[in-house]
């Protein structure tokens, strides 16, 4: 008898079919945006995305419907931190550009400004600020995505927040 009570509350916790296609429809667009707006490859965030279904329905019998949307976006956030580095390696670095800490004078729009801006934030700031300020997640929630603590999040973000803010600020930015 113990051992179907233990079945049965092992099973409530698995992830059913109907979870799965919801989690399809509900989170995929913003796991989506979320890769997107990090690596800037339609392709690579397209494969990201499909990854991290594919390891969700792999790991279905270890998640609950509830943690689904966290599984996700650390999968993707922990698969797109492996691709930065696999990627990283593969270039040669006579074809390594310096990053510049300006723009061009011909951009006028504020929105590609802070793109342009974004861009160049080392990679945990860029994703931790994207997360927080373009996704709308709360300091625990990335904090469990990035299995970073809430302090680092807070100081990533602030940086990030300090370096848009001093680029931004530049007179000619915005001219």
């Amino acid at each position: 008898m113990s051992s179907v009570i233990w079945f049965r509350k092992r099973s409530e916790n698995f992830m059913t079919l109907n979870d799965y296609n919801s989690s399809v429809t509900l989170y995929s667009d913003r796991l989506y945006r979320f890769v997107l707006k990090s690596i800037k490859d339609v392709h690579k965030a397209e494969d990201i995305v499909q990854d991290c279904y594919e390891k969700l329905w792999k790991n279905h019998e270890n998640v609950s419907g509830e943690k689904v949307k966290a599984y996700l976006f650390t999968s993707a956030y922990h698969t797109m931190i492996d691709r930065i580095r696999k990627d990283k390696r593969s270039v040669f670095t006579e074809d390594v550009k310096v990053a510049e800490n300006s723009h061009e004078r011909s951009y006028s729009d504020l929105g590609e400004i802070l793109n342009k801006a974004v861009n160049q934030l080392p990679e945990i700031q860029r994703m931790v600020l994207l997360l927080r300020d373009y996704e709308g997640y709360s300091y625990q929630e990335i904090e469990e995505l990035t299995n970073l603590n809430e302090s680092q999040v807070k100081v990533y973000i602030y940086r990030a927040r300090v370096f848009l803010k001093n680029y931004i600020g530049k007179p000619e930015a915005v001219i």
